[in-house]
């Protein structure tokens, strides 16, 4: 038996013995799904070493490691919470239009291209990452590129990248 009680509110059980001095604090992200959703891409493009890291050492732990892989995952924490925190700064309306369309349809992102597009375009120009799919294929426009969406409600899609994209000095529009 541990040497702690437990304690439990209501269904849920509280572990209050607290975490070794060798792991650091960090905040947590405070984000809901639809705008982690909507940050995805970016987090996973500013912050994929921290996330090599961190599954690199629960596959040498073989699915365990919930301390000995603590400081890798905190490393992506405070990285997703330093990119939440920079699109925020920099792209706040295209960021909240965009997870609030997505809270708005289910998390589906084919009907919010329109707002993702203003997204990606403003956090290419203010932060240098751009939404790449992995493991999309080559030859292939990428599903965001397209446009035109099979299923969605938006006739014409058009991206940061799309000659339409710019005005007629050659400068990105939102």
């Amino acid at each position: 038996m541990a040497a702690r009680q437990p304690r439990f509110n209501q269904a849920v059980l509280i572990d209050t013995t607290p975490l070794p001095e060798s792991i650091p604090k960090v905040e947590e992200v405070g984000a809901s799904s639809a705008p982690l959703m909507s940050a995805s891409y970016f987090i996973g493009a500013r912050c994929r070493a921290y996330n090599d890291d961190y599954m690199v050492c629960k596959t040498e732990a073989h699915g365990r490691g919930e301390f000995e892989c603590m400081k890798e995952g905190r490393k992506v924490t405070r990285c997703a919470a330093s990119v939440i925190d920079d699109i925020t700064k920099n792209c706040l309306r295209e960021f909240r239009n965009h997870w609030e369309c997505l809270e708005d349809n289910n998390q589906q992102l084919w009907q919010c291209r329109k707002w993702e597009w203003k997204l990606n375009g403003c956090v290419y120009q203010k932060l240098g990452l751009e939404k790449k799919i992995p493991g999309a294929p080559e030859n292939e426009t990428p599903v965001h590129l397209r446009r035109r969406q099979i299923y969605s409600q938006n006739e014409k899609v058009l991206h940061h990248r799309h000659p339409d994209f710019k005005n007629e000095k050659g400068q990105l529009t939102f």
